[in-house]
């Protein structure tokens, strides 16, 4: 098992990063979580790991902080949810967010995650009931925040193909960017005003 990760930051395409590792190239996935916190592409990244085994791929997801991965673990216990919708629900909301809407039993704003039905939500207020309280205080590492260089147009074209990836329409998508200003510069910011605009409607 890979649980760890240091190396230079070679690219992000939210949600897809890639992280050279000693001349080896890692492809991994993350929550929007963890992007909004990235360095500049080129800078050195720490990250926490965990390898989703199928019988078509070996896939390794990527986390900021060793809070965020012991989160997607536990989703990944709750009956019905799979990698990617653990992966929509911390890119949805932080682990805090998440944490509060399982203490107030808030189906309504869970629902709002794509790919999160009624059913869904309700079980898991049923089944992180108990295991959220081993969530007291932060843990894990987290990155140092940078700066992205993308110009608008393709931190707008990247946006969309990061909510779409997180299980938007592509309808949908396009009308949570019309929503951001278009001061808004950087693909990770742009996401973040998305997904604000999707809990909030």
């Amino acid at each position: 098992m890979i649980g760890f990760l240091r190396g230079r930051l070679a690219a992000k395409h939210p949600p897809q990063l890639l992280v050279d590792v000693g001349g080896v190239g890692y492809e991994l996935e993350a929550p929007m979580s963890t992007f909004y916190n990235l360095p500049a592409t080129g800078a050195e990244v720490s990250l926490f790991t965990h390898l989703v085994v199928r019988e078509d791929a070996h896939i390794l997801f990527a986390f900021g902080t060793e809070r965020e991965r012991r989160l997607f673990r536990e989703l990944l216990k709750v009956s019905n949810v799979g990698p990617k919708l653990a992966l929509a629900l911390l890119s949805g909301m932080n682990v805090e967010s998440f944490i509060a809407c399982i203490d107030a039993q808030d189906v309504d704003t869970l629902v709002r995650i794509p790919g999160v039905g009624r059913k869904t939500a309700e079980r898991l207020v049923v089944e992180m009931r108990d295991r959220i309280k081993a969530f007291g205080a932060a843990g894990g590492a987290a990155v140092l925040p940078g700066t992205s260089a993308e110009s608008a147009s393709g931190a707008q074209g990247e946006a969309f193909s990061a909510l779409v990836a997180l299980g938007y329409k592509p309808a949908e998508a396009v009308r949570l960017l019309k929503a951001v200003d278009a001061s808004v510069q950087t693909t990770e910011e742009i996401i973040r005003r998305a997904l604000q605009a999707a809990a909030a409607k």
